[in-house]
């Protein structure tokens, strides 16, 4: 490990484009599975000048009024309503269907590999450059919201540099927030608003220091946006859906797909499994990789990673995971209840930051630390992990 690093993160709000795009994208989901918990659902949703476009894969009981989902979803983020809205939706391909409905068990929709994560860093288990990123861009929002600060509009990003030595972070080394504002904004006043209401508050935990780097709106003026001035789509905001470019990625999006989907019940179920192995005290840094190949229950590859933190042996450490976590899709839908609509609510800030979300729990905690024990693991050097 380098003796001096900086690791970089950053969020967008609720109001940027892309973000927009997931919002609808899982209103719609949400939407189907409120009339049919088995609904099959890959919606995507392209945002652009005067248009949204609500395309992809649906089966359900019964379909949702689109066109209303888009128009309340653009209504709340803090839009105006001068846009078209095209829906092209079609069933979900017989042959995925019937590779997902065995008779037997549940395969997987896709193939796909997934990634979860974990650390001792913040109260979060995340990084911290990820946590202060959507501390910041959820501060934005409260502030527009709440009228601290007048004249924001919903569109905004941010940035945060953190500084480590010897692993543990020490100081903020940069900070970067852009936010929409009406034509009227005193660029002066607006970023002393932004210091006092946003940046302070939320680098609490980490104060910048002399040295720090702070640029608020740094391009200058910041009137035009949303999807007026830059096209969204789904799932173009991985890392900051995630863990902030910090930790790999398999490539795959979160928002618009059920529960069959891999791509984001097993990286909910990843960041679940490695965010109770933390809180357990079996490690103080966590990767857990899962594969799966559609059509197939059981993942192909599980993958334990403890960044030689451990207090057991990683084998020790996926056989306790294997005993506690059922890993196929339908299991992963049981213990987190993603046949339930519960997506809108958690996909804008990362989807790791809710505490309230099913997979963000540390109740199986116990059960790991004692399915260590049953398998015969002996705790030792953590370098031996």
């Amino acid at each position: 490990m380098r003796d001096k690093y900086i690791l970089t993160a950053e969020s967008v709000t609720e109001g940027h484009p892309d973000k927009l795009c997931d919002a609808i994208a899982d209103s719609v989901l949400d939407a189907c599975l409120t009339s049919d918990p088995a609904a099959r659902v890959a919606c995507e949703v392209m945002a652009t000048a005067g248009k949204i476009i609500v395309a992809g894969e649906i089966t359900a009981a019964e379909l949702p009024d689109i066109p209303a989902i888009v128009c309340r979803t653009v209504r709340e983020t803090g839009y105006g309503s001068d846009y078209e809205v095209e829906v092209i939706t079609h069933d979900q391909s017989g042959d995925i269907a019937g590779a997902v409905a065995q008779e037997t068990q549940m395969g997987a929709g896709d193939q796909g590999i997934v990634y979860g994560f974990a650390c001792s860093e913040t109260a979060e288990l995340l990084p911290l450059p990820v946590a202060l990123a959507h501390r910041l861009t959820l501060l934005l929002t409260n502030a527009r919201k709440t009228g601290t600060i007048q004249g924001l509009g919903p569109d905004g990003k941010a940035q945060v540099s953190v500084e480590y030595q010897n692993g543990k972070p020490c100081r903020i080394a940069a900070v970067v927030v852009s936010c929409q504002h009406d034509a009227d904004k005193d660029m002066d006043e607006l970023r002393r608003e932004i210091t006092r209401h946003v940046i302070v508050p939320a680098l609490r935990d980490l104060y910048p220091d002399h040295k720090t780097e702070a640029f608020i709106n740094p391009s200058g003026r910041f009137v035009l946006g949303g999807f007026e001035a830059d096209t969204g789509l789904t799932g173009r905001k991985l890392m900051a859906d995630t863990y902030g470019g910090l930790v790999p990625h398999g490539g795959g999006a979160l928002s618009g797909k059920d529960g069959s989907k891999v791509d984001r019940s097993g990286a909910y179920m990843a960041r679940y499994i490695a965010k109770n192995i933390v809180a357990a005290g079996l490690a103080e840094r966590c990767t857990v990789s899962l594969a799966y190949a559609i059509g197939r229950a059981e993942p192909v590859a599980v993958d334990i990673n403890a960044h030689q933190t451990g207090k057991y042996a990683e084998a020790v450490l996926e056989q306790a995971v294997r005993a506690v976590f059922d890993l196929t899709p339908a299991g992963m839908i049981r213990a987190l209840g993603l046949n339930r609509p519960i997506f809108a609510q958690f996909c804008n800030y990362g989807h790791f930051t809710h505490q309230d979300a099913p997979w963000e729990q540390t109740d199986k905690a116990a059960a790991l630390a004692d399915a260590c024990v049953n398998t015969g693991g002996q705790g030792g050097d953590p370098a031996d992990g």
